[in-house]
């Protein structure tokens, strides 16, 4: 058993990234779809699909993202913020702002999964799970 999903998603990530593999296999959670979908629309990774819906043993499939010529990743760094022992939140005037904008921070805010851009227009705040450039 994972105590912290979150940073269990995001450690197959990097070691797939790392060892230049296409496809990640991830078990699959509603916070991980989430994270997942916003990753595919801001352009980090190149497609997604949720194996086996609606049994237990659910997962998602991911299409890594690489330049084609130099063969350099989409995504450069990926770092969880809030763990499980120590929360991190951030109210709208605190938002983090990853590499001067550059990249994005995952919010979860009470109006869903964010980026943090998004929770500074809709002028909420909430536990920022992770940062991704």
């Amino acid at each position: 058993m994972v105590t912290d999903p979150i940073a269990d998603y995001l450690t197959r990530m990097r070691n797939a990234i790392a060892a230049k593999h296409r496809v990640v296999e991830i078990p699959a959670s509603k916070l991980k779809k989430e994270i997942t979908k916003i990753l595919f629309e801001k352009g980090y990774i190149l497609n997604y699909k949720f194996e086996n819906e609606g049994t237990k043993e659910q997962s998602i499939k991911i299409a890594l993202k690489y330049h084609p010529v130099t063969k350099i990743s989409a995504i450069s760094d990926l770092k969880r913020v809030s763990t499980p022992g120590l929360r991190q939140y951030a109210s709208v005037d605190e938002m983090p702002r990853v590499m001067n904008g550059l990249g994005i921070a995952i919010i979860s805010t009470s109006k869903g999964l964010m980026t943090d851009k998004e929770a500074r227009n809709l002028n909420v705040g909430g536990e920022v799970l992770c940062y991704i450039s």
